[in-house]
Order: structure tokens, then sequence, then C-alpha cells
């Protein structure tokens, strides 16, 4: 039987590159493509693969949202995130969500087929590069959470914020969430108060710094 992929990136070149890769392995096929979290969400619900390739860096919904309802909705679905980003938070944030690895970008053609093959196996994969960094901070923090806006917000909250900081009025906020106008204000009231944010302008450089969007 074949490992079924989906491939989860806004840049298009990546998805052609992982798919070409990929589908060199005889037993691995790409069942389908997502280029921002909340079509891999659907995508994942419709097409049930065995692993998705997941960014955390997306529009209208980033990654790290994306595997934590990809893992809510099927326990046998093992993500592998592809990111760029080397910081504890992102690393944090994503292992917290579910993901069975997480992959540096720069290290994908040596690494991406035997991670693939270790998280069907029921293991955890790490690029050596972040991993020892990740086991020391664990120790050193007694595995602590990093603050910042995947501890102190909910998830509706991160929800709302990155749709905000991408420009997005209330309204449209409210349709694409199928919430009220009064429910996403309410959210946005609850964001600021918790992070200490007086406007939208506060709110946008913030989301940026903590990687929920990337406009």
């Amino acid at each position: 039987m074949s490992i079924r992929i989906l491939l989860a990136d806004d840049h298009s070149i990546v998805r052609e590159g992982l798919k070409s890769m990929l589908e060199r392995e005889p037993d691995m096929k790409v069942v389908a493509e997502a280029s921002d979290g909340r079509m891999a969400v659907k995508m994942a619900h419709s097409e049930k693969p065995d692993v998705v390739i997941m960014d955390i860096s997306m529009p209208d919904m980033n990654g790290i949202e994306a595997t934590s309802q990809i893992i809510e909705n099927s326990k046998k679905t093992k993500v592998i995130c592809l990111s760029m980003h080397h910081e504890k938070k992102f690393i944090e944030a994503m292992l917290r969500a579910g993901s069975s690895a997480y992959i540096i970008k720069n290290d994908v053609t040596k690494e991406l087929i035997g991670a693939i093959r270790k998280v069907m196996s029921g293991d955890m994969y790490l690029s050596p590069a972040i991993a020892r960094d990740v086991v020391t901070q664990f120790v050193i923090g007694r595995g602590a959470r990093t603050k910042g806006a995947f501890t102190e917000l909910s998830e509706r909250e991160r929800e709302v914020l990155q749709l905000i900081a991408e420009g997005l009025s209330t309204k449209e906020i409210a349709a694409k969430l199928t919430l009220s106008e009064k429910t996403v204000s309410t959210h946005r009231e609850h964001i600021m108060e918790k992070l200490g944010l007086h406007n939208v302008v506060e709110l946008t450089r913030y989301a940026l710094r903590e990687g929920i969007s990337e406009l």
C-alpha cells in the first residue's frame, strides 16, 4: 500500500519540488495539495492522507493551527512540519499541536523521506540541527512553555488575530469563521487585553513577530 501524502505550502514551486522527490519513492503518493492552512484542514478531512507535510507560515490559517485541527479530527494522520523557523517557540508550538516531526527546510532533501518512514512506524523525528537545542531547553526549562501567542491566546483568538493582521474587516472575519460580528469584536477586545495592545497596527506587528501571520 502506498503512503498517501498531503502537501501544505503556500509556494507552488516548493510543492512541485516536494512532489517530484516523494513520488520517486515506489511506496509514496501525493494525493492532494493545499496552499493555506484552512485548505489543508479541509483536504485532510476529505482525502484522509497518512501524512501531511506542513509549512508553518501560510495565509488564512497558519500551519500550527491547521496541525491542531487535523490531529483533532484524525489521530491516525501524521503531520511533519517543514519550516524555515529555527526558534524554540515555533518548534514547541508545532509539537504541542501534534506534529510528529520537525524538519528545517534547508535539510529537506536529506531528511524528509527518512522522517516519513519514521513517523509511519510510530516514532518522532527532529532535524539534527534543532534536536539538541530542543532537548536541552526541555531539560533546563523542565518542559515549561515559552510565553507567546501560542500559550497566551486561545485557538479561536489566534485565528481571529491572523485574519486581522491579513487585513480582513470584522464583517469578513465573521463570515469566514461563521461567527457574529459581535463575537469577532469580543475576541479582538480579549486579544488586546491579554497582550496589552491597543490598535490594529500593534496587533499586526505582534502577529508578524510571533509567526501567526506572514502577510
